[in-house]
């Protein structure tokens, strides 16, 4: 049941790097969006958005639940070591909610409040993400002293290098790329498309540009990230995998077919997860010392994994069918607008 329960834990990380980071790039994308292409922007982002916005941070509750329940000791250890970034991340999520909401559904809408709920969202659109990425580079960096000698070496210096840094503005572009392309799909004319096409493709030279400077930071860092992804065949397969889902991806968009193309995208995405993530298995989170923390090794008792594993089971056959209906509502919802 321990495998169970680590399956659902990476599902549920995966599915809230995809979902959750198109929608935070849905505001990357606005952000840079001239004034007079914003309202079309906002009205399409609603289209294509509407169901991810209502359950994605679905999937961080659960890969928290999973921490907190299966792992306890390496959740307290990430939230102890790392939790000026959690609490930034967490702070982004929730101004980015509440601005999204209010700038639809304030009763008055005046020009200086839209304005405002405006600001906040787009660059907590930015910041959250960052973040998040941010996080997703210090668990890995060996970074973070389970002894530290001081305050800044103990919770700061754990996830504020280089490195960490690198990854979280890669996935700030990964997230603006992802909601380029899911944007696309949505698009009511050509010129729309035309603008995220547009849009994707300068996403994705910076995903690219990023993602080199994630590996030389690793490099300054001496953090054997080439190694990890180019070192075994399991990785290298996701890298060449990732890289000729890209390519197909961009074929298919000059040919037209622009509904299809998300799934090459959130394919791509989890290949690069995959790729990064296999040669360290099962440590979840990396630190100096070389004292892994190992979730094979640090889990809960076997009666709590099981009770977790399936609850985790039966829960998901109650929650993926409402999920399906309420992709299907607002598909249909937005056939009839």
């Amino acid at each position: 049941m321990l495998y169970v329960v680590i399956a659902f834990l990476f599902l549920a990380i995966v599915l809230y790097f995809l979902l959750g980071g198109a929608d935070f790039g849905a505001g990357i994308i606005e952000l840079f969006t001239s004034d007079k292409n914003k309202s079309r922007t906002r009205k399409t982002m609603y289209q294509a958005m509407g169901p991810i916005w209502e359950a994605n941070h679905m999937w961080l509750i659960i890969a928290v639940v999973i921490m907190f329940v299966g792992f306890p000791f390496i959740y307290s250890q990430m939230c102890t070591y790392l939790h000026i970034p959690l609490l930034i991340m967490l702070l982004g999520i929730t101004a980015r909610g509440t601005a999204f909401s209010f700038r639809n559904y304030d009763a008055i809408k005046g020009e200086n409040t839209q304005r405002i709920y405006n600001h906040v969202f787009v660059y907590s659109s930015f910041v959250t993400p960052l973040f998040l990425g941010i996080i997703a580079g210090s668990v890995i960096s060996r970074q973070i002293d389970l002894h530290p000698t001081s305050f800044v070496t103990g919770y700061i210096f754990s996830w504020l290098n280089y490195f960490s840094v690198a990854v979280g503005l890669f996935t700030v572009a990964l997230s603006g790329y992802l909601a380029a392309i899911y944007l696309i799909g949505e698009a009511e004319d050509d010129n729309d498309a035309r603008r995220f096409i547009k849009k994707a493709r300068v996403m994705n030279i910076i995903a690219v540009i990023f993602g080199g400077a994630v590996f030389l930071a690793a490099e300054i860092e001496h953090i054997r990230l080439a190694h990890w992804i180019f070192g075994n065949p399991v990785s290298l397969v996701a890298v060449i995998a990732a890289t000729l889902s890209l390519i197909t991806l961009w074929v298919l968009i000059y040919k037209g077919k622009r509904k299809i193309i998300r799934i090459f995208a959130g394919f791509q995405v989890t290949m690069i997860l995959l790729a990064v993530g296999y040669m360290h298995w099962p440590y979840m989170v990396m630190v100096k010392g070389g004292q892994n923390l190992s979730l094979m090794a640090l889990h809960a008792p076997p009666k709590t994994i099981d009770d977790l594993g399936w609850g985790l089971i039966i829960g998901s056959f109650l929650i993926l069918p409402s999920l399906f209906y309420l992709y299907y509502s607002f598909q249909k919802k937005n056939e009839v607008v």
